[in-house]
């Protein structure tokens, strides 16, 4: 296609984003870390999974040494619903899942989403060698997927890009939309990968003058 310098600048419109959030909480961290730790030792009397080497707990949110990292996520995921857009007033989080994850060298996760009535989920980082696994938000986007050309350059997040990656740290708090495809690369450190996964519902709250309440247990 020639340059025109009679053609005017198109204009853009950039509209149904892909939202990914990123926060460190490492005020969270020993507490967590020492919930992971004690409900993990109790797993380690069974042997480890060749192909999928990691152990993970039950669900941790009535543990009461929890309540301020269930306030605090459940707090902040009511706010990026409400920043995206959502008539949140009267309405509440929940949390439907928030268990622990310890994955040891050559563990990984496959892509997946959370349905069952989760809007939000989320990760929080407890222990992350170096060397350990990144996290893998996919484009939602199957039409896109289909037709996509090859990328100029695969290391730069662009319109282009099928894959974003990114590098966990100890007390990072990650967030998304539960429709958004992630995953887990194999974990190359000798030294084990440990994080809390969380997903959260949305309901109605116990009062309707509430603008902002507190995440809640089912």
């Amino acid at each position: 296609m020639n340059d025109n310098n009679t053609t005017p600048t198109a204009q853009m419109y950039t509209y149904f984003p892909t939202f990914v959030y990123s926060v460190l909480k490492p005020e969270l961290l020993d507490v967590v870390r020492n919930v992971c730790d004690e409900n993990i030792d109790k797993l380690k009397d069974k042997p480890l999974d060749e192909i999928y080497p990691l152990y993970q707990t039950g669900n941790l949110f009535e543990d009461e040494r929890m309540k301020d990292f269930s306030q605090t996520v459940g707090q902040l995921a009511w706010d990026i619903l409400k920043e995206q857009g959502y008539a949140m007033d009267g309405l509440t989080t929940y949390f439907t899942e928030m268990w622990c994850q310890q994955h040891y060298k050559h563990s990984a996760m496959e892509q997946h989403v959370h349905g069952w009535g989760s809007q939000v989920v989320g990760f929080y980082f407890t222990k992350t060698p170096k060397d350990c696994s990144r996290v893998l938000f996919y484009d939602p986007r199957p039409g896109k997927v289909m037709i996509n050309l090859p990328e100029a350059e695969m290391n730069n997040a662009t319109a282009a890009s099928n894959i974003i990656n990114f590098v966990p740290e100890e007390g990072m708090l990650m967030f998304t939309n539960a429709w958004l495809p992630h995953s887990f690369t194999r974990h190359a450190a000798e030294d084990p990968i440990q994080f809390i996964h969380f997903n959260l519902g949305v309901g109605q709250a116990p009062t309707a003058a509430c603008s902002a309440p507190a995440a809640e247990v089912v």
